[in-house]
């Protein structure tokens, strides 16, 4: 919560504007828990946004820090949390990994903000800017920053895994929906991410809808979700990429904010014969470490073979 694109401010969750008093923060604070709190009829969901709300503001010097970092303040500082990370320093075994997380996205994302605004401008990451474009825009950024999170989730699963992001799908998927997340859609016929190690190999897509996901017949549905279908086009998307490389994938996984889904995982069931399931981003290694339910491990030269066939078939948008 509140670290994304999408996301209400502190302020918005407290009903408030940024610039009223210490005190008259502190009122509305007291007043929206009194609004929310379930044993009065509230939604236990907005009760806990609102205490995390105050997390961030309820003291002047968490409330300064917190107007710096989110473009409330004269005095802001620079802010890298809708930049692209930085390079890591750190030297500890990581998963092998291909191509990068969220560039297309990163790319399409500034193409919009700049049409949109008729000129080129100057920080399309600055947070005050990012609260004025309209929510299409900043769902492409919202996703490329999903993209990233889990490329670095993917990364700390260590050397026995490797991925593939921002994978170019060959023709033949469905271009029409196919790749469209969220209502957003970004550079046609991607796949997010192929990760491989010894649980299997599987096809990621990541997104952060900004609400509660829910389902219905196999598929997410919701304001959230948009108009398309994401589940359709992720495993649209793997099937197409196992034909070209010739090799089984033992699931596809979308992957979501973890105030975005209600528990840490939620099996699809087999869609087109594909295993789908839709986790939290804090439940993706433990996931790829175990495997997905009734997915087949990959040991000894066949996992060479498959490595060998996908590194050999994937292109990066």
């Amino acid at each position: 919560m509140f670290d994304s694109p999408l996301s209400a401010s502190a302020y918005e969750v407290l009903d408030v504007a940024a610039h009223v008093s210490d005190d008259e923060l502190r009122r509305a604070y007291r007043l929206q828990l009194r609004r929310t709190h379930p044993d009065t009829g509230g939604d236990a969901t907005v009760f806990i946004q609102v205490q995390r709300a105050w997390e961030l503001v309820g003291t002047p010097e968490l409330r300064a820090a917190y107007d710096r970092g989110h473009g409330f303040s004269d005095d802001e500082v620079p802010w890298d949390g809708w930049r692209a990370p930085a390079a890591r320093t750190d030297t500890r075994p990581r998963a092998k990994a291909y191509g990068e997380a969220g560039a297309s996205r990163r790319r399409h994302y500034v193409a919009k903000v700049h049409a949109w605004a008729g000129s080129v401008v100057a920080d399309p990451y600055d947070p005050a800017f990012v609260r004025t474009i309209p929510r299409e825009l900043r769902r492409i950024l919202a996703n490329a920053l999903a993209e990233e999170h889990t490329a670095r989730a993917v990364a700390d699963l260590g050397m026995g895994f490797t991925a593939w992001h921002d994978v170019a799908v060959p023709a033949g998927a469905t271009a029409v929906g196919a790749a469209t997340v969220g209502g957003e859609a970004p550079p046609p016929d991607t796949l997010d991410h192929i990760v491989l190690g010894p649980s299997g190999l599987y096809g990621l897509m990541s997104a952060d809808f900004g609400e509660i996901a829910r389902f219905r017949a196999g598929e997410v549905i919701g304001s959230g979700a948009g108009s398309r279908a994401p589940i359709t086009a992720l495993v649209t998307q793997v099937r197409t990429i196992a034909r070209a490389a010739r090799v089984r994938f033992g699931g596809a996984i979308l992957v979501l904010p973890d105030d975005d889904l209600a528990q840490a995982t939620t099996p699809l069931g087999a869609i087109r014969g594909t295993t789908v399931v839709v986790v939290r981003r804090s439940a993706l290694r433990p996931l790829l470490r175990a495997g997905v339910p009734g997915s087949r491990t990959i040991g000894g030269t066949e996992l060479f073979d498959v490595r060998t066939r996908i590194q050999q078939t994937v292109r990066f948008a």
